[in-house]
């Protein structure tokens, strides 16, 4: 199916109102490819008649079914490697050391928001649990969240293909925290007891949930638009530790954003402290 003449501002305003997230007039192709399929499902004989049937439509299937298929989904395993080196090396063992200053030690709180399908909060389990041998005696809780209802499913079963298990930076990881089933490789016991996941769109996200020593925001916010994404880091900021930790993907950068928020490297990431603004 085809996107015609008018077309594409209306889903623009859709997904804007759905998701959160903006595109712009140059993904046509997307909405083509990923909602086209739902349009015809569906029995709209274009993307006028989904439009309509989304706004009028009371039915909340229909509605998830689109955030699935406009989110983008990354299903590797360790991805980028720089954050996950700083947060074995810097932010993790810092952030313990403020919560022993704080009187709760051997306590950690962190976020994988927009987890996709749960590589993230899995692998941050995994590098906290060879970081700690007696794990199993801490507080430690990883919440992972995103929009898409279909992506936390999954994420929740902890099983995946082998095919993605072996895309990753850190093979003796996958070889050590998974057990192969019939039904593909199991993340171990020991590594989902860490984890925890739930359905959020960062656009309602609420003071219900942290305060964490460390949030993963990563390739997240290159989907929206300024005043949304100010929206998203302030809801972030609020449910940060004073001493929290923030970690956006490689190519996103908040200087004109949030100039006061300074950002540091640390093993090659850039990462930010909101609460501290930390200078330069």
């Amino acid at each position: 199916m085809q996107l015609r003449t008018g077309e594409m501002p209306l889903l623009r305003t859709m997904i804007q109102q759905l998701a959160g997230v903006h595109v712009d007039d140059t993904k046509g192709y997307l909405i083509e490819s990923r909602l086209g399929p739902i349009a015809e499902r569906t029995g709209c004989a274009n993307f006028n008649e989904l439009y309509f049937k989304l706004r009028y439509d009371a039915d909340p299937t229909l509605k998830q079914e689109v955030i699935d298929a406009i989110t983008t989904h990354e299903t590797n395993w360790f991805r980028d490697g720089a954050p996950y080196d700083a947060f074995q090396f810097k932010m993790a063992p810092e952030s313990l050391d403020a919560r022993g200053r704080l009187g709760t030690p051997k306590k950690l709180r962190v976020w994988s928001a927009a987890c996709s399908t749960g590589q993230e909060p899995y692998g941050l389990a995994m590098i906290l649990s060879e970081m700690i041998p007696d794990i199993a005696t801490w507080d430690i809780q990883i919440l992972g969240t995103d929009i898409s209802k279909s992506t936390i499913a999954t994420a929740e079963k902890g099983v995946y293909a082998a095919h993605d298990v072996s895309r990753t930076q850190r093979p003796q990881a996958m070889q050590r925290w998974f057990d192969q089933t019939p039904a593909g490789a199991a993340v171990k016991p020991a590594i989902k007891k860490l984890v925890t996941f739930r359905q959020l769109n960062l656009l309602e996200t609420s003071t219900a949930i942290g305060p964490f020593d460390i949030v993963f925001l990563r390739n997240v916010l290159i989907y929206f638009d300024k005043p949304t994404k100010l929206q998203i880091l302030e809801r972030v900021k609020r449910v940060m530790m004073p001493h929290g930790w923030l970690v956006l993907g490689s190519t996103e950068n908040l200087v004109d954003v949030v100039p006061d928020w300074a950002p540091q490297t640390h093993c090659r990431a850039v990462v930010y402290q909101p609460n501290l603004l930390v200078k330069a």
